[in-house]
């Protein structure tokens, strides 16, 4: 049964690359405030874009994120496989306020821990790992972006 269950995860993600790299949206992106914080994050508003998120990239300059946009309120989780460097990952409820924070979520390939937030959210905000802690992000505080 394991085995089956890595095949079928592995035939998504296939899946998932071919897909995006047929719709997948490029150089759409939202300037994201958080405090003093101003991160240039890349928008995931589809299914693909979602799945796909930040998986294969070997990095991620410090002002920038991935913003990924719901189509209404939930515990959306979220888990770090196949992604390469640590994140913090920031949920957003509608009132566009900070829910969850799970900081610097770290990589994996198999077995990977879902992270989910408390509150049902909106938008979740990626950044690199730490970051949340250097510039003081906190659940509680107020996110503005325009989309």
């Amino acid at each position: 049964m394991k085995g089956l269950t890595m095949v079928f995860l592995l035939s998504v993600f296939i899946a998932i690359i071919i897909l995006s790299m047929f719709f997948s949206k490029k150089d759409d992106f939202v300037n994201v405030k958080v405090g003093n914080a101003s991160f240039k994050a890349e928008i995931a508003d589809n299914f693909i874009e979602r799945a796909k998120g930040l998986m294969f990239r070997k990095d991620m300059p410090q002002e920038n994120g991935m913003f990924f946009v719901f189509p209404s309120e939930n515990y959306y989780g979220f888990w770090m496989m196949n992604t390469s460097i640590p994140l913090d990952i920031i949920w957003i409820g509608s009132n566009k306020t900070i829910v969850h924070i799970e900081k610097n979520a770290q990589p994996c390939l198999l077995n990977c821990t879902t992270y989910k937030p408390d509150e049902k959210a909106m938008y979740v905000l990626e950044i690199n790992g730490n970051l949340a802690k250097k510039y003081d992000i906190k659940v509680g505080d107020k996110v503005s972006f325009k989309l």
